[in-house]
């Protein structure tokens, strides 16, 4: 099957604003401002991706000042209050980096930002040199796809395999994302696989079956 975008470098944003682990404060802030983004890898030598420092790792430090926390807070804070006195990238970010390869599936990528509550990964190539980014809204472009490519996707890719004619007669019809198979099928069985796989395709919202088995055929 080669239905498309499928993959991380399908979508993701290949200029990326980095900074070095020497990095001030406020360079990373003016950074983040020029380019309008929440967080920025932080590389080493010809690139490699080693943390990330995000808006939430700048935070503590305006929060904690003009504060004296008490002694419970600087034990539930420990890292935060840290933060708050660091000055460079190095001090400041997250390492190691959360990272995702070029060719990891679009769901995977979500996953991840998902189960870590990230909303951008650097994505990174064998060696962990930086290739791009990859942001919730890239993740979110494949939901932009035409019902018309995506008709000719599920027909091509799954209705023509699962249930080829003349043995079955399916239509396939898309409406804002939401894919509806009709007509008649030789073996029903098959309606639970054509709905995982249709869910599968990038920009599918949906899903929904009228689908009859077709009479036996007389001898």
């Amino acid at each position: 099957m080669h239905g498309t975008p499928h993959i991380v470098s399908d979508v993701m944003t290949h200029t990326v604003a980095a900074v070095g682990r020497g990095a001030t404060f406020k360079e990373i802030v003016q950074l983040m401002q020029d380019w309008k983004v929440s967080a920025l890898p932080v590389i080493e030598g010809e690139g490699r991706v080693v943390g990330v420092v995000s808006e939430a790792d700048l935070l503590p430090k305006e929060e904690f000042r003009d504060s004296d926390p008490d002694r419970y807070t600087q034990l539930r804070r420990l890292s935060d209050l840290a933060k708050a006195g660091a000055v460079t990238a190095e001090e400041l970010m997250t390492s190691p980096a959360l990272t995702v390869r070029p060719d990891a599936t679009l769901a995977q990528a979500a996953r991840t930002m998902a189960r870590a509550k990230v909303k951008r990964l650097p994505v990174v190539d064998a060696v962990g040199l930086l290739e791009g980014i990859v942001s919730r809204a890239d993740l979110l472009k494949v939901f932009l796809r035409t019902d018309e490519e995506i008709t000719e996707e599920v027909r091509r890719e799954i209705v023509s395999y699962l249930f080829p004619t003349p043995e079955s007669s399916v239509g396939v019809d898309v409406h804002n994302g939401v894919v509806k198979l009709t007509g008649r099928v030789r073996d029903t069985s098959l309606v639970p696989v054509a709905a995982r796989l249709v869910r599968a395709v990038e920009g599918v919202v949906d899903v929904d079956f009228d689908l009859e088995r077709m009479p036996p055929v007389q001898e």
